[in-house]
């Protein structure tokens, strides 16, 4: 008896040690390139055991169980997980417990309008862009450009808060206030569409409030293709029927500012639109030499002249839309 006794101990701790080796070392993936599992709020660990091991990340469920035993205190949390290489019980229960969520990276770069920003979200993963775009088309101008992680259970209107939430934090660092803040705003669209250099933005600022000061149309491309958008005709360039639309975006058309914002400006675009320059300027034409700078003039006879040396450097080039940064077409007067 105490032979066969001493016997099922050996046994034990055999089976008890090839237990807690293989939870430490058996690296698995029954999986092709990677596999998601969603453990929802409150999942107890034998449930989540079977749901990994359906899922091929481990290959019992006792093993799992095994490393829930082993590290008592390691307590899995609720969300959806990605699993992209074998891994072993004890480090996927690390993972799990260490909350180690999958989120998808969302990219936006500064100027991005609602109908691009639509697009980046459904690349994402994250919603269709129709679904998200209805969402956030009221909040053009206010979904502050940034690097965002969500959960691919976020809804877009969560999307739209997240990013509204950023850019009212920056507002109120910048010393925005909500008197004017619509027309603030506004404004740094415009900016954020047409520089390319830092030091310019506040004074491209400048000249569209010395133009609006003096009851000139600001004549600023992005906000027709901003209004080719909106109606669905944009075709890639400016087209003389984009500049002569009866939409309140055209700023050939109708005098003062857009009724809204044409693209979501970035932090310095905001600071430039809060503090302009003080400038006499009243135009201003990309240089021809394409660095992303501008000439900027105090009177027509001075502007078409940067005008014509922009086309030359152009060799003719047809008008791009949207950060194109040209001058009215030949013909036409900003006046």
């Amino acid at each position: 008896m105490r032979g066969a006794f001493r016997a099922a101990v050996i046994l034990a701790a055999a089976a008890a040690a090839g237990s807690l080796f293989a939870v430490k070392t058996d690296r698995y993936a029954a999986f092709r390139g990677e596999v998601f599992v969603d453990i929802p709020l409150g999942t107890p660990s034998v449930k989540i055991a079977g749901m990994l091991a359906d899922a091929g990340v481990v290959r019992h469920p006792v093993l799992f169980l095994l490393a829930r035993a082993w590290h008592p205190r390691w307590k899995p949390l609720a969300g959806e997980y990605r699993f992209e290489e074998p891994a072993t019980p004890e480090r996927v229960l690390e993972r799990l417990a260490k909350g180690d969520v999958f989120t998808a990276e969302l990219r936006v770069p500064e100027g991005t309008d609602c109908y691009d920003l639509a697009a980046l979200v459904e690349a994402a993963g994250l919603a269709r862009a129709d679904e998200f775009l209805r969402v956030a088309l009221p909040h053009e101008g206010y979904l502050f450009p940034s690097t965002y992680r969500f959960s691919r259970k976020a809804t877009p209107e969560q999307i739209v808060e997240t990013m509204r939430g950023t850019f009212e934090q920056v507002w109120r660092e910048l010393g925005g206030t909500e008197e004017r803040k619509r027309e603030t705003v506004i404004l740094a669209s415009l900016v954020e569409a047409e520089a390319v250099k830092d030091e310019e933005r506040a004074r491209i600022a400048g000249v569209f409030l010395n133009r609006l000061k003096k009851g000139m149309r600001l004549e600023c491309d992005p906000t027709v293709k901003y209004a080719a958008r909106r109606e669905g005709r944009w075709r890639g360039v400016i087209y003389r029927s984009d500049l002569e639309s009866r939409s309140r975006y055209n700023t050939y058309v109708w005098h003062g500012l857009p009724p809204g914002p044409v693209t979501n400006p970035g932090r310095k675009s905001l600071e430039a639109a809060l503090h302009p320059a003080e400038t006499e300027e009243l135009y201003f034409v990309a240089k021809a030499d394409g660095d992303g700078g501008h000439v900027f003039s105090r009177d027509y006879e001075s502007h078409q002249k940067a005008v014509r040396e922009y086309r030359r450097g152009q060799n003719h080039a047809p008008r791009q839309g949207g950060n194109s940064r040209v001058a009215p077409q030949p013909g036409r007067k900003s006046r």
